[in-house]
């Protein structure tokens, strides 16, 4: 049962969310497993902004003003851009996944970062049995966005996570064999 679970978490994506809205106590369930992840010395490191209903247009500005603050004019792209915001937009959620950095440094800053990458999983897993689909991005402009997230010292956005409900079902996963990826002593 777990392993299938496992096996059939999938990105998707917004331009696949029926538009359909999610609950905040949909997205409560989702953080409450997020919070039950691995962690070492329990720093418990993630932190999570939830942006839904009128604050994604909140979020939206933001990105709008990192995005145009940080890209290079030669690589600035309005209709990148554009889709960007449409991914906001045509979500029903988006969380905010920060990590906040131990104070004591009790624990390398990799291990908090794989802390709040496995409070990730734990929320796309659980994002999958409520029949709702996600993704997880990380833009390079999200490291700009430090005032507007107010984000506390030490704490770091590591991306954004889309969420909503999907239209289809998505497509069966992939992966090489476990055996080509092993060595054993």
């Amino acid at each position: 049962m777990l392993d299938q679970i496992i096996k059939n978490r999938r990105s998707i994506f917004p331009n696949q969310f029926s538009g359909k809205a999610v609950s905040k106590e949909e997205i409560k369930i989702l953080l409450e497993a997020a919070n039950w992840a691995p962690t070492h010395r329990k720093t418990q490191p993630w932190r999570f902004k939830v942006f839904r209903e009128d604050s994604l247009s909140v979020l939206a500005e933001f990105i709008e003003k990192a995005y145009t603050t940080t890209t290079p004019e030669h690589q600035f792209s309005a209709f990148k851009l554009k889709k960007t915001l449409e991914k906001v937009t045509t979500s029903a959620a988006v969380i905010v996944i920060c990590m906040q950095r131990d104070p004591k440094e009790s624990v390398p800053e990799w291990e908090e970062v794989a802390a709040t990458a496995m409070a990730v999983q734990n929320l796309w897993l659980m994002t999958g049995e409520l029949g709702l689909g996600g993704y997880w991005s990380s833009p390079g402009y999200r490291t700009a966005m430090h005032t507007e997230l107010k984000l506390n010292t030490g704490e770091e956005c590591l991306g954004f996570f889309y969420l909503g409900a999907y239209k289809e079902e998505p497509l069966a996963g992939e992966r090489d064999a476990i055996e080509d990826k092993t060595v054993w002593f």
